[in-house]
C-alpha cells in the first residue's frame, strides 16, 4: 500500500541529466520506486477509506488511519494501522516492524477478543481485513525478494518483469510493473499465475504533490478471476511530523497513540 510517495521534479533537470535517467540501471530503477513508494519523508499520517466490493456487487467500507515512522530510507520502518469504522472492525489495530534482510513482525489486535496476534511469514499474502489488499501490501513487498528485468522503455514509463526467487512462498509465477519515470511511483502491477494468465492487478488512479511529495491518493486492487475488488483512497496525508518512536510499540495495539490521529 503506497500513501506515501517521494516526487522528483525532473522538469528542473538539465538536459544532460535527463540523459543520465534515462541510463538508470535496473537495481536503480526498483531502488528509487522504493523509496518513492514507502519511504517519502522522515514519518507520515493519513486517514484512509477502503470499499470492498464482492463478485455480485456488495459492498463494505472500511476507515482507518495509517502512521508510518522510517528509521532509515529503504531499511527499517514501523507502521501502525488504527480501524475506526465500521463498528465491527473500530479498535483494530495493524502494526507491522519493517525489514529488509528479515521478514518483516507484523501484528494485529482484535478488541473484540482483546486479542494480539502475531500474522506469521507465511499468510502475509493473505488478505488485510477482508479485502483484496494482503498484508504485504501495506509495508510493501521487499524487492530482496524477486529478480527484476526491465523489458521496455516508453516515453513515460519503465516496464519491468519480476519473477520470486522463492516460488513456493508467494501466489503468482512473475508480475510485471509499469514505473513513471518522472516520480518513479509503480502505476500499475499485474500478476500472472504458473500459466501465464492475469490473475490480479493493481492500479494508481490518482496521485498528488504534497509537501513536495507526489503521493498516491487513490488506488485499486481487482482479482482478475470474478472481477471484485477494492479501492482505497487517502486524505490530509502529512509528513515529517516528528512522531516519537515509543509511539510504535505494542502498547498502542491497545492504547492508540490518539494525540497523533488528530
Amino acid at each position: 500500500m503506497n500513501f506515501i510517495t517521494k516526487y522528483t521534479t525532473l522538469l528542473l533537470l538539465p538536459i544532460s541529466a535527463l540523459v543520465s535517467a534515462e541510463a538508470l540501471t535496473v537495481e536503480q530503477i526498483i531502488s528509487k520506486a522504493n523509496i518513492a513508494s514507502y519511504y517519502a519523508g522522515d514519518d507520515g499520517r493519513a486517514e484512509a477509506r477502503m470499499m470492498i466490493v464482492d463478485q455480485n456487487g456488495n459492498k463494505q467500507m472500511r476507515q482507518f488511519s495509517i502512521l508510518r515512522k522510517d528509521i532509515e530510507d529503504e531499511g527499517q520502518q514501523k507502521m501502525l494501522v488504527i480501524f475506526s469504522r465500521p463498528t465491527d472492525v473500530k479498535g483494530t489495530v495493524f502494526s507491522v516492524e519493517k525489514h529488509i534482510k528479515q521478514d518483516d513482525n507484523r501484528w494485529l489486535y482484535l478488541p473484540a477478543l482483546d486479542l494480539v496476534k502475531r500474522i506469521s511469514a507465511g499468510d502475509k499474502r493473505t488478505s488485510f481485513v477482508g479485502s483484496h489488499f494482503y498484508y504485504e501490501d501495506v509495508s510493501g513487498r521487499n524487492p530482496n525478494e524477486d529478480n527484476f528485468t526491465l523489458s521496455e522503455t516508453t516515453d513515460k514509463l519503465y516496464i519491468l518483469d519480476a519473477t520470486p526467487k522463492d516460488p513456493t512462498s508467494v501466489e503468482f509465477a512473475h508480475y510485471q510493473v509499469k514505473i513513471d519515470k518522472t516520480t518513479f511511483i509503480p502505476l500499475e502491477a499485474t500478476y500472472f499465475d504458473q500459466n501465464n494468465k492475469a490473475i490480479r492487478k493493481m492500479t494508481v488512479k490518482k496521485t498528488q504533490s504534497i509537501q513536495g511529495y507526489e503521493t498516491v491518493v487513490h488506488s485499486r486492487i481487482e482479482q482478475l478471476s470474478d472481477g471484485s475488488f477494492t479501492e482505497m483512497q487517502f486524505r490530509n496525508v502529512e509528513y515529517n511530523l516528528q512522531l516519537p518512536a515509543q509511539i510504535f510499540t505494542e502498547r498502542s495495539l491497545r492504547n492508540p497513540p490518539i494525540k497523533w490521529l488528530k
